[in-house]
């Protein structure tokens, strides 16, 4: 079955040559012209990978703002910005909203293939890896099932969300190794700050504590990150 890829971008002339350039290498092509357009379609059925201009017509950030929706819906959605900006500021707010690549229009057609070639692969090599991963991490009473993605603490359900399953099972998988907010960061499979890793940890802790108040496994290790304690 072919990739499908949607292409956001409100030039036509630019439009119609890298749809014209992606078809004629086998994917199957859904272009759109402004980010409601886009948001309308995406709201049916996500792509398998979503190029994005950042400037849509009347909204300067309308790339971003579509990123963010994205983002939101999968962690795992190859995003790609194509945009004539250049600038580091630029480059920098893209990929902090969790795009995986930043191209300017000056790229070749032929470095645009190869840059969506290397993105699918990482894909197909994810999914592989999932397909053997251990079925449960299991520590004391909390119970992960990571081709699920649920979590039970004492047999009980643990509602938590994608990105605090990802952490708590990159911190439960390794009793007593601190884990730097770095390293939490990319096992949530998400481009977050600080701040955010920390309110995460607030919010599984207080989850947890609901179901066991005594809990106290998730250690702040100053300076450093976070273990969950043996």
């Amino acid at each position: 079955m072919a990739r499908r890829i949607a292409l956001v971008e409100d030039e036509k002339a630019i439009r119609e040559n890298y749809v014209s350039s992606l078809r004629k290498q086998g994917y199957e092509v859904y272009a759109y012209e402004s980010k409601a357009d886009a948001m309308l379609a995406f709201e049916t059925r996500l792509p398998d990978l979503a190029i994005l201009d950042v400037g849509l017509g009347h909204e300067p950030e309308g790339g971003f703002e579509l990123c963010r929706y994205l983002r939101a819906r999968s962690a795992s959605l190859p995003i790609i910005f194509l945009t004539a900006l250049d600038s580091e500021f630029d480059t920098i707010s893209g990929l902090r909203l969790g795009a995986d690549d930043y191209l300017t229009k000056d790229i070749s057609l032929t470095q645009i293939m190869a840059r969506i070639s290397a993105l699918f692969r990482r894909v197909d090599a994810l999914q592989k890896n999932m397909a053997i991963a251990e079925e449960f991490v299991e520590v004391g009473e909390l119970k992960l099932d990571i081709n699920r993605f649920t979590a039970h603490w004492d047999g009980k359900p643990l509602d938590v969300t994608l990105t605090e399953f990802w952490i708590l099972n990159a911190l439960a998988k390794h009793p007593g190794h601190v884990k730097t907010r770095e390293q939490l960061m990319e096992a949530a499979k998400a481009v977050v700050d600080d701040s955010t890793v920390t309110s995460h940890i607030k919010r599984v802790r207080k989850k947890i504590i609901a179901l066991q108040p005594e809990f106290d496994k998730i250690e702040t290790v100053y300076g450093m990150g976070y273990r969950w304690k043996p």
